[in-house]
């Protein structure tokens, strides 16, 4: 017989005799008791390691009727997932909070019917015990089944329509792009264009309101082009505007990603920037300081965005009443091209 197989596995009476307190203890604290002493804490903590524990997670669901699973549902094609910095970004923070609570993330994509029957098919089988939604659209069918299965939600980023019912976190997206709009203009800029995100999503919305704000009336239908969060969109949409204006001077593009692809069709146009065209976009993704010249952008916190949603998802899931939601303030960051 190997070492290995004849090793016996650490239980928790191991954790009890190393830490020198009792069973029930440790399991209050292995359990987020509230009432255990910092300093028995401290020392199921240290025992856990010395003895190498490792938490039941199927026996712990029986007591505590949670699967220790919490679902991130991107709303969006599989593809924008590996396209978008910003969704890795609030994946991998959102990740290792829970991390910190033992809890277990699930990604899953509901870009179509059929994903959303699979993310809902999942849910109600009673895999999680949270859902965190990112990148809804106004009128996605996905949350009204959400609704229906009282399962905790909250999402990073305003649901539309669903304000008042589903906590969130977000960006100040309206202030931001006043910030950025009101920037080009003190810049001299005097046509000024945008490429919108989709309008069925906060920040499409916010973002363009935010610019109409500075503008006004000069805010003209032919100045506003729809785009879709894609450097190809950027791209198709910066075409549109040339052809629609192409004495246009400045644009503020709703997502770094679209800017980069803006960049691509006015150098393909013969346009410098920001000599000709000055480009204003908006995350501070990484894309950002990768693009030629470097992007001036709003910086919008993401990581704290990504924390307060699990925060606030942790305590639905603790039984808390509805939490208040949260919108953060966004920073205008000045490189090259503008």
């Amino acid at each position: 017989m190997s070492v290995t197989s004849a090793r016996r596995r650490p239980t928790i009476h191991d954790v009890a005799r190393v830490s020198g307190v009792s069973r029930g203890t440790v399991s209050r604290a292995l359990n987020g008791d509230p009432y255990v002493s910092p300093a028995a804490l401290a020392a199921v903590r240290r025992a856990v390691t010395e003895t190498g524990y490792v938490v039941n997670r199927n026996a712990r669901s029986l007591v505590t009727q949670r699967n220790g699973t919490v679902v991130m549902v991107l709303s969006e094609p599989q593809e924008k997932l590996f396209e978008d910095p910003n969704f890795s970004l609030l994946l991998r923070v959102a990740t290792r909070r829970l991390a910190v609570k033992d809890v277990a993330l699930v990604m899953m994509v509901a870009g179509d019917d059929g994903d959303r029957e699979r993310v809902v098919r999942y849910l109600r089988g009673g895999h999680a015990d949270g859902v965190l939604l990112l990148s809804t659209h106004a009128g996605d069918p996905l949350v009204e089944e959400l609704e229906g299965l009282a399962i905790p939600a909250v999402a990073c980023g305003a649901v539309l329509g669903r304000e008042g019912i589903i906590p969130y976190a977000a960006a100040d997206d309206r202030e931001g792009a006043r910030q950025m709009t009101q920037y080009l203009v003190e810049q001299g800029r005097k046509k000024i264009a945008t490429i919108t995100g989709p309008l069925d999503t906060p920040g499409g919305l916010n973002r363009l309101e935010g610019f109409c704000d500075v503008l006004g009336r000069k805010a003209t239908k032919k100045l506003i082009v729809h785009g879709d969060y894609t450097r190809s969109g950027g791209e198709a949409a910066m075409a549109e505007l040339l052809s629609r204006a192409p004495d246009l001077d400045a644009v503020f593009v709703g997502s770094d990603l679209m800017a980069a692809g803006a960049l691509a069709t006015l150098r393909v146009n013969g346009r410098r920037v920001p000599e000709d065209v000055a480009i204003g976009g908006f995350d501070d993704s990484a894309v950002a300081s990768s693009t030629h010249p470097p992007l001036t952008t709003v910086r919008q916190p993401l990581e704290r965005v990504a924390e307060e949603t699990v925060r606030m998802l942790l305590e639905l899931v603790d039984g808390a009443t509805r939490p208040e939601s949260i919108v953060l303030a966004t920073e205008l960051v000045i490189r090259d091209s503008a």
